[in-house]
């Protein structure tokens, strides 16, 4: 017996805010604006790398608020032997990806990699943006496949992700 196929199964990787997300401008920032913390430029209507204009207005970014308050967008926890067994490597590919994203979308980066000691034993990644946590995700299980699966939480401006190798 087949089950019903639904729309978003395994097609629709999109990440939907189900829930405002409060470290989002309520409107448009005064342009030419940069992050006091980061240097990052907000120029039409979004936040870049590159060069400060001289009359920019200061202001702190998403990422960096979301960074000071310890308020992820993204948890993915890492569990298994693989973990256990080759930390450092799992860790530098998340950094990599981290780097990877970061280039282009500023608001993208890794808050915190900690141990997590209570069961299950693992790594824990939070992320200033629910879509790194899918992508480091998503790039583990290419990497070294395992099982890996996200969802968004209903109440919450965050995505859970596991991956298990």
């Amino acid at each position: 017996m087949s089950t019903p196929h639904h729309p978003r199964d395994k097609k629709d990787r999109s990440v939907r805010a189900r829930k405002h997300d409060q470290y989002k401008a309520k409107g448009k920032l005064r342009e030419p604006s940069v992050c006091r913390e980061c240097q990052a430029v907000y120029h039409k209507g979004r936040w870049m790398w590159g060069p400060v204009p001289s009359d920019s207005h200061e202001v702190i970014c998403p990422a960096c608020e979301r960074i000071r308050d310890g308020a992820p967008s993204g948890v993915l926890l890492l569990t298994g032997d693989f973990v256990a067994k080759h930390r450092e490597e799992v860790v530098g590919l998340a950094r990599n990806e981290e780097a990877r994203l970061k280039a282009e979308h500023p608001l993208a980066r890794i808050i915190r990699i900690e141990d997590q000691t209570e069961a299950p034993e693992g790594v824990v990644i939070t992320t200033t943006d629910p879509h790194l946590a899918r992508r480091i995700g998503e790039a583990l299980h290419h990497a070294h496949r395992g099982t890996f699966a996200c969802r968004y939480e209903e109440n919450e401006d965050l995505l859970r992700a596991n991956w298990e190798c």
